[in-house]
């Protein structure tokens, strides 16, 4: 029998953004979790997926900013 064997897939940035637009953009898909959140509850959202995605999103842009802020402060020592 095989051995599975499992590999870690790292994701790098396509681009690299600075704090201001982390923080811009986590703004933006706050929001958008706000109106997510509501059209669910109205019953007008046809996907309800989407609102898992968003706060993945969300995740992902939480642990950029905190990476972003530790780089930077390593570079300041």
């Amino acid at each position: 029998m095989a051995d599975k064997k499992t590999t870690k897939v790292i994701k790098k940035a396509t681009e690299v953004k600075t704090i201001d637009q982390l923080l811009i953009d986590l703004a933006t898909k706050q929001n958008d979790l706000i109106e997510a959140k509501r059209g669910h509850k109205l019953g007008e959202l046809t996907n309800p997926h989407v609102i898992t995605v968003t706060r993945k999103e969300i995740a992902r842009l939480h642990t950029a900013i905190r990476a972003a802020e530790m780089a930077s402060a390593k570079e300041n020592k």
